[in-house]
């Protein structure tokens, strides 16, 4: 469980279909960034080059070792029938390319071309499919229209609703939807069993159900943070002291990660004062909740500037206070 949380029903309905023969050509695997969605067509790719023939009825699981020598060829990350897709860096550069490229989608299908060398599949994982160029979209689009035998497709989509339709009708989806947060506690909690209740708690609701995110998050000092910014919601920050010192600590490109780590703890702190106040005195935190995420979303779509995120948000946090008399802002 503490490896594959989130992926049980995904592997429940591919290992029926293959036992039960009806092994689609190609499906797309739609969800949040940080779900394992890569981790799982990894899974599925080594099971279905090391099991070849479904139906015998046995019950299996996508982790059942299979044949010997296809194993160890998947384990050394040598296994012919096995092709992946994703962004390659860039020329003498650790950075990645913004795209897969058509020529990468093309060298694929021309290996499509070629008989199997080994085993009775052949498995590609596109990761993610949603950065293809365009023209290599309609490339691979073309052969998901005409697949050729043996051949699994496995798509990676963190935004499916961004991908053409046409490709989204040809796949079989399956959904990785954000873990409960009960689940993702205990998950947690026997993962990392040195970190104390209140921090696993901040971490989960940070993380909003997202396995990989809650990983993430695990080295970041989310109780330090969430308690700097309850403290802003507690007493309104008069002198605006709390809200600058915030504004330093998240601006700039250095501090981009504790930016993106505010952004993440906002949402859930919200949700916890709201449930905390009475029923009447609800409306004030959503309205704030709305600020926030408008204030998230003009920040990506303009130059990004994190101190003014952060003072931003430092003021949606603000106005919540308890009013006794004085001004917030």
């Amino acid at each position: 469980m503490a490896a594959m949380i989130g992926h049980q029903d995904a592997e429940k309905a591919f290992v029926e279909a293959w036992q039960g023969g009806r092994l689609h050509h190609a499906w797309l695997l739609a969800g949040p960034q940080g779900m394992g969605k890569g981790a799982f067509a990894e899974r599925v790719a080594r099971f279905l080059v090391t099991h070849g023939r479904g139906g015998d009825g046995q019950s299996v699981t996508l982790d059942d070792h299979g044949d010997d020598a296809a194993a160890r060829l998947v384990d050394a990350g040598n296994h012919p029938e096995i092709l992946r897709l994703a962004r390659q860096p860039k020329d003498k550069a650790k950075e990645l390319a913004r795209n897969i490229t058509i020529e990468q989608v093309r060298q694929m299908i021309r290996r499509l071309h070629l008989s199997l060398s080994l085993g009775e599949w052949r498995v590609i994982i596109v990761d993610a499919v949603d950065d293809l160029e365009t023209d290599g979209a309609n490339a691979l689009l073309k052969t998901l229209e005409e697949p050729p035998a043996k051949t699994l497709f496995l798509l990676v989509s963190h935004s499916p609703g961004r991908l053409l339709p046409t490709i989204r009708s040809r796949c079989r989806m399956l959904r990785f939807q954000p873990v409960d947060r009960d689940v993702m506690t205990a998950w947690l909690g026997e993962l990392r069993p040195m970190l104390e209740i209140a921090e696993v708690r901040a971490i989960v609701a940070a993380s909003g159900g997202v396995p990989g995110k809650a990983l993430a998050l695990i080295d970041s000092d989310v109780a330090a943070m969430e308690k700097k910014l309850l403290a802003i919601a507690a007493s309104g920050d008069p002198e605006n002291r709390l809200r600058e010192a915030l504004a330093r600590e998240v601006g700039g490109t250095s501090n981009r990660a504790r930016l993106e780590l505010v952004i993440d703890i906002v949402p859930g702190l919200l949700a916890r004062l709201a449930r905390d106040r009475p029923v009447a005195e609800i409306a004030p935190v959503l309205a704030q909740w709305d600020r926030v995420q408008r204030t998230v979303r003009d920040a990506i779509r303009g130059s990004y500037d994190g101190a003014m995120v952060g003072f931003e948000i430092g003021n949606c946090l603000a106005e919540l206070a308890p009013r006794t008399g004085q001004t917030t802002r």
